[in-house]
């Protein structure tokens, strides 16, 4: 914990406006895990390969943004996202520290637990920078959970015959998040559906409940063509330029979501 706290910390301080000016974007991806016991053998996944959020990352470093990317472990990295897990980055020297890698911290997560103590962290740190400061929820996070006073020591015993398990709701941080944590940041959460009826009444819903500035809705069949940004002042689809193969959808959200964060730090400052 102190050691993510200093990294934490000499990152923003180095990226902070009042040093260098940059806009700091904390990008969380890929998808938490739930223990089934307390010294975990056994868990359930979420599924999510975290494309959409290494892709977001590389697009807001070139936009100009120093990124937290608070990241699953195993899943896709920026810059190498076509490889499995592997600090590709990390093989190449450069020659300052206005270079990529000062640009981005890499802070890794595996389950429930350490996702959110970490979002904590992050959000308390970047409370100070305000406005120019953004969190970008695009991690696929975990509904239920089993609470660890509930869970085994232990491996559970298979022999025990059938296993029946009671989850409990994971408590809801971004209001928290909004209301206490960082109340200055501007925030972008994500709503997947694989029901596209119901999906634009769930992401109109946590927009109005949560009080974010703008919810990504994305359907799981259609998510790397389109989505929906969703706030406020309407509602926008986002397309993928289907003319350029090597296009992605997150290339046009980004350049939108930064306008939108241009917009929302001139209007603080008013």
């Amino acid at each position: 914990m102190e050691e993510i706290l200093e990294n934490l910390n000499e990152f923003i301080k180095l990226n902070s406006s009042s040093q260098g000016g940059r806009r700091i974007v904390c990008v969380t991806s890929g998808g938490t895990t739930v223990p089934l016991e307390q010294r975990c053998v056994r868990y359930i996944d979420n599924f999510s390969s975290g494309n959409r959020g290494a892709a977001s990352t590389e697009n807001f470093v070139k936009a100009g943004y120093a990124v937290i990317f608070l990241y699953r472990r195993g899943t896709c990295q920026p810059y190498c996202r076509s490889l499995p897990d592997d600090p590709f980055l990390e093989c190449f020297e450069f020659s300052d520290k206005t270079n990529i890698q000062g640009s981005l911290l890499k802070l890794p997560f595996s389950t429930i637990y350490e996702y959110l103590q970490m979002l904590r962290l992050i959000a308390e740190a970047l409370k100070d920078v305000g406005p120019c400061s953004m969190f970008y929820l695009a991690a696929a996070v975990s509904d239920f959970y089993v609470p660890w006073k509930s869970m085994t020591e232990h491996k559970i015993e298979s022999g025990s015959g059938p296993l029946d398990i009671r989850l409990a709701q994971v408590p809801k941080m971004l209001s928290v998040l909004r209301s206490n944590w960082a109340p200055k940041a501007f925030c972008i959460s994500f709503k997947l559906e694989t029901d596209s009826k119901i999906l634009m009444e769930k992401a109109t819903k946590a927009l109005r409940k949560y009080k974010v500035h703008a919810v990504v809705a994305n359907e799981l069949s259609t998510r790397k063509e389109e989505v929906v940004v969703v706030s406020s002042s309407g509602n926008v689809v986002v397309r993928r330029e289907c003319d350029k193969p090597e296009s992605f959808v997150e290339d046009n959200l980004i350049r939108l979501i930064v306008d939108r964060h241009s917009t929302y730090i001139k209007e603080s400052h008013n």
